[in-house]
């Protein structure tokens, strides 16, 4: 398999491609819509909301902390997510520039 030629694309399109990898899962964008929704850092509902195993939830929560889309506390031996305003705020414009900037042309 090839290696992706990142350094050809600029900043902002190798920011956008590593977005939409992330929240390309459904799994993710169903752990994001069930924090979304809560009115408190979630712990263990996470898993048994979804229905996945802890190891496979551990891994989807990595990934979204690793685009800063949501933070952990850790509290006691467990760790509480919660959705990180700023930056869905950012993420959010992100995606309404792409959407404007990039407008629909058909022949």
């Amino acid at each position: 398999m090839g290696v992706t030629k990142t350094q050809i694309f600029d900043t902002s399109q190798n920011e956008l491609a590593v977005l939409f990898k992330v929240l390309g899962h459904p799994a993710r964008i169903a752990i994001l819509q069930y924090i979304g929704n809560q009115n408190a850092c979630i712990c263990n509902d996470i898993v048994e909301e979804i229905g996945l195993a802890q190891p496979t939830i551990s891994q989807h929560l990595k990934e979204l902390k690793r685009i800063g889309i949501i933070e952990g506390e850790i509290e006691g031996n467990k760790v509480c997510y919660c959705i990180a305003q700023e930056r869905w705020k950012e993420i959010q414009s992100v995606l309404n520039n792409f959407f404007n900037e990039t407008g629909i042309h058909c022949c």
